[in-house]
């Protein structure tokens, strides 16, 4: 069993950064793979990008590709989702996710994982 809690939400004017951070609770974290989704207002929850859990192998998604940067301590249990040069439409509640499957990190879906956190709100103003 695996708990998660997403912390580093809030705030912030587009094109400034903000910096995910998600706490994992139980001894095979390390061999998780990992996933930020982002759940805007009447929108699916889509996936932002995952990594595997060697660190080695990470995704992002074609709008966040270039601007956000996945990162994951296994010594520390924790993910990080940092966000740069926000935009307005990053504006969503985003969600840390975590699996011991090995699904395609580039088609996953939320299908693909198991565990879940409550989520932390973003809101880039324009």
């Amino acid at each position: 069993q695996v708990q998660l809690v997403e912390s580093g939400g809030g705030l912030v004017q587009a094109g400034g950064s903000l910096r995910l951070s998600c706490a994992a609770s139980g001894r095979t974290f390390s061999s998780y793979t990992m996933a930020w989704f982002r759940q805007a207002p009447g929108k699916e929850r889509e996936l932002v990008g995952n990594i595997r859990w060697s660190g080695g192998f990470t995704y992002y998604a074609d709008s966040v590709k270039g601007r956000f940067t996945i990162s994951r301590d296994n010594a520390k249990n924790t993910v990080a989702l940092q966000m740069n040069s926000l935009k307005p439409e990053d504006t969503a509640v985003y969600y840390c996710a975590a699996t011991p499957r090995m699904p395609s990190l580039r088609t996953s879906s939320t299908n693909d994982y198991d565990y879940w956190g409550q989520g932390t709100q973003v809101t880039v103003s324009s």
